[in-house]
């Protein structure tokens, strides 16, 4: 084999193994990235069947209902609410009217099967995701006029 074709042959190899790197490292990113979603859009059918995905909004006052380690409470944008259930412990500022951002799939029932819950962390803080969903909730069920 001449040298020209041994460089050939290696840059051949190099750009194969640096392609095969870079599907696994996208299908790792892929099976991590979960999207950002409101109530509003799961209950219109937008939300990922079978994909993980964040809803975020308020807890709604009165919704949250302990059993044990599992948690049953709904998430609104103010407009539409969705059922979570969640196992496990709760952060400590989880509470009722509180923002909160919950990671999970979707059940059969139509209800998020969380497996992560993210409170908010001091006493203005709402994810700009949630803040702009709520916004634009209040203002389409209000007709379009802010206050």
């Amino acid at each position: 084999m001449k040298p020209r074709h041994k460089r050939i042959a290696l840059i051949a190899g190099g750009l194969a193994s640096l392609g095969v790197a870079a599907v696994f490292v996208l299908k790792a990113l892929d099976s991590n990235i979960a999207l950002y979603i409101t109530p509003s859009a799961v209950i219109a059918g937008e939300a990922p069947q079978g994909k993980a995905f964040r809803v975020g909004g308020l807890v709604k006052p009165g919704s949250v209902e302990r059993r044990g380690m599992t948690t049953h409470f709904i998430v609104t944008d103010t407009v539409k609410d969705i059922p979570v259930t969640y196992t496990g412990i709760l952060p400590d500022l989880f509470r009722d009217g509180k923002g909160a951002v919950v990671q999970g799939r979707l059940g059969a029932d139509g209800s998020l099967i969380a497996s992560e819950v993210l409170a908010k962390h001091d006493e203005n803080y709402m994810p700009p995701e949630a803040k702009h969903a709520i916004d634009q909730a209040q203002r389409a069920q209000n007709g379009g006029v802010t206050k």
